[in-house]
């Protein structure tokens, strides 16, 4: 994990990763763009800032300068939970609000951190694999929507992005089977640009947008306008970052096995999250939602066998200079959302592995963590498999139980603490006082 690699293939790799995730930034803008009727103008510096935000936080975490940062091959990017509740926010209060809710929730963070630090005890593999396993579930359904698209709309499971999809899938498959050594490693990119090329041939590439504009892009310090602090706004956002640090938990410990270090969770769990903390906050002051530490390269890891936290300190690099580089953004963003998508796909699945194979460590043969994983599993996985579920629930309740993920962690913990904690502790004093009473 700490070694040094040829400079080349540390390159090659980081490039790798880049392509897989380069997908999430891009799709968060234009999701952002699209929910506040931003001008284009304002949409290519925030696809800028996002970029160049998602570099530092991943040279953060991979580096872990002054105690912030795991020093773990991790990643950095905006989007999912805390981006819907970004928009919430910005939708009723204005984004200058939405800004200063960022800001406040990522110092609440670092204020509320060491008492969470004292809780880690109540999160052990049980609680933290199955959280993975949602996490997994819910990231291949993120790749599979890429494909298909969202059911209901015009084009929804288009044969031709279907066939694009399993056709990248089938290229990785068979660059992993047919080759061995650094070509065997870098078959998730090999199968990206295969379907890529595909897609070229076949004509479903729009190469119009990557050509034109300007050559360099510099993020704009607060697009928005002066943030604004509003707590009770702002309450949503800082709730769910209780649930992002049990995440944060649950990626740590899994990425320092997926690479083989072992690792103290009162010490370096508090260093994810500072580092989550710390990128946040710098991002809030261009205009960017929370800023999370991604599974995904997990999965990436692990398919690869490349573990060396300088692969993903390169991929921070990267993407600083393509933040930096418009054309690069744009040639990058005409990649087909189906070719992305067979890709992640098949990275975000090796999650979902992970978090089993964290599972078989919690001693499911006791009846109360079979029990504890599946009532936690059916809450958690309910709003993924059933969107829409909490549709009638009010918009700030319905914000946190829709994350499922954050639903998952919160069961399985609350679970483990009843079961294997009060529980246990309640018999032993009944079982004191009979045998006293005996006498």
């Amino acid at each position: 994990m700490d070694e040094s690699r040829p400079l080349g293939r540390i390159l090659l790799f980081g490039i790798q990763h880049v392509l897989v995730m380069a997908a999430t930034p891009i799709s968060a803008v234009f999701l952002m763009s699209a929910t506040l009727r931003l001008g284009s103008e304002l949409t290519v510096d925030l696809l800028s800032a996002a970029f160049v935000l998602s570099g530092v936080g991943s040279l953060i975490q991979s580096l872990g300068p002054w105690k912030v940062g795991p020093r773990l091959p991790f990643m950095m990017l905006p989007g999912g939970a805390p981006l819907i509740l970004f928009l919430a926010i910005a939708e009723q209060h204005g984004l200058p609000t939405a800004t200063g809710s960022v800001i406040l929730t990522a110092l609440f963070s670092f204020v509320v951190l060491p008492v969470f630090t004292r809780l880690l005890k109540f999160f052990p593999a049980l609680v933290i694999g199955t959280m993975i396993v949602i996490v997994g579930v819910n990231l291949v359904k993120v790749g599979a929507v890429l494909v298909t698209g969202q059911p209901g709309t015009p084009g929804f499971a288009d044969p031709v992005n279907l066939g694009l999809g399993m056709a990248t899938i089938g290229f990785t498959v068979v660059f992993y089977l047919l080759f061995t050594g650094i070509l065997r490693q870098l078959a998730v990119m090999l199968g990206l640009l295969a379907g890529t090329a595909l897609a070229a041939v076949t004509g479903a590439i729009d190469a119009g947008g990557a050509g034109g504009g300007e050559l360099v892009s510099l993020p704009q310090p607060t697009p928005f306008g002066s943030p604004v602090f509003h707590l009770v706004a702002a309450l949503p956002l800082m709730l769910y970052s209780l649930a992002s640090m049990a995440e944060a938990t649950g990626q740590t410990v899994i990425n320092a096995e997926a690479v083989g270090k072992k690792i103290d969770r009162r010490t370096d769990v508090p260093k994810t999250v500072r580092g989550d903390a710390l990128t946040s906050l710098l991002g809030a002051f261009f205009g960017l939602p929370l800023m999370v530490t991604s599974g995904e390269n997990i999965g990436i890891v692990r398919v690869t066998g490349v573990r060396s936290r300088f692969v993903t300190a390169a991929a921070g690099v990267f993407l600083v200079v393509i933040g930096f580089l418009a054309p690069v953004t744009r040639a990058i963003s005409v990649i087909p959302s189906a070719v992305v998508g067979g890709t992640a796909m098949v990275v975000f699945a090796v999650i979902t592995v992970l978090g089993i194979q964290t599972l078989g460590r919690s001693d499911l043969d006791r009846h109360t963590s079979t029990f504890i994983c599946a009532v936690a599993l059916a809450l958690g996985l309910l709003p993924i498999l059933v969107p829409g579920v909490y549709g009638h629930f009010p918009p700030s309740v319905r914000i946190l139980l829709e994350s499922g993920v954050a639903v998952g962690a919160i069961v399985a913990a609350v679970l483990n603490i009843l079961f294997h904690h009060i529980r246990p502790g309640i018999a032993a004093r009944l079982t004191v006082v009979g045998t006293e009473g005996d006498r």
